[in-house]
């Protein structure tokens, strides 16, 4: 076999498919780091610029393999893991309960909507994490645990600076990275993901995760907190609270 058969796969030269996937991956995280890191317009523009982008680089991708997590087929091998994280929620709930903390986000109990579309965005997440970030790591790190601690590294650095929710990604980020490797499957990672996310939200106080916010939100949450806890109280609540003296 020639060498130029052997830096070959379909026809392209592996060079460039490499130099395609660190491109890709570039341009992707930079794009999800400058939303997180914008507000109003600009944070909308670039959502939209970040998402067209990795679903045009998915679906245009020369590793049709890419897409494998997408099939449902391998459902059944890997349903446990939805079970494993129901039951960890639960233990959760029932820690939460004893010690007083179990409660409903405002921004749930304001918009009951926002549940279903975390859970959407978990399944989004970890699709970008899986067939976008860990499949391209492999391509372009031969060591395995290299190219898993890598993609859990970055998809827990674009949760800064929540540390909760940075400490928590990587664990999970590990684990999940781990498991799609051996069963290739998003929709029991994306149900598991949307469990352990919404797990935090209703038993962890909001003075901790602000909201399960990351980027400039969380920023912007913790100066809020501060401006409320220092601004005097007003009149009409003074003389209320001296009233019932």
């Amino acid at each position: 076999m020639s060498s130029a058969a052997i830096h070959q796969v379909g026809g392209f030269d592996t060079t460039e498919l490499k130099g395609r996937d660190l491109l890709e991956l570039f341009v992707a995280y930079t794009l999800i780091l400058l939303t997180l890191w914008t507000v109003g317009t600009t944070q909308r523009v670039l959502m939209l610029t970040a998402t067209t982008w990795i679903a045009a680089t998915a679906l245009l991708s020369r590793h049709k393999g890419d897409l494998y997590g997408l099939r449902s087929v391998r459902v059944r091998r890997s349903w446990w893991i939805v079970i494993a994280a129901g039951f960890l929620a639960a233990v959760a709930v029932a820690i939460s309960v004893r010690i007083g903390t179990l409660h409903l986000p405002s921004s749930f109990e304001q918009h009951p909507w926002r549940a279903w579309a975390y859970v959407f965005w978990s399944f989004a997440q970890q699709f970008i994490l899986q067939d976008y970030f860990l499949l391209r790591l492999r391509r372009l790190v031969p060591n395995i645990f290299v190219a898993v601690g890598s993609a859990a590294l970055l998809f827990s650095l674009a949760h800064l600076p929540n540390p909760l929710l940075t400490v928590a990604t990587l664990l999970w980020g590990i684990a999940a990275c781990a498991l799609f490797l051996r069963y290739r499957d998003l929709y029991s990672l994306g149900l598991a993901h949307a469990i352990f996310g919404l797990t935090i939200a209703f038993t962890v106080p909001n003075a901790v995760h602000h909201q399960m916010r990351v980027g400039l939100g969380y920023l912007a949450y913790q100066n809020d907190a501060r401006v409320h806890s220092v601004q005097p109280e007003q009149p009409d609540r003074v003389h209320a609270s001296m009233g019932d003296r």
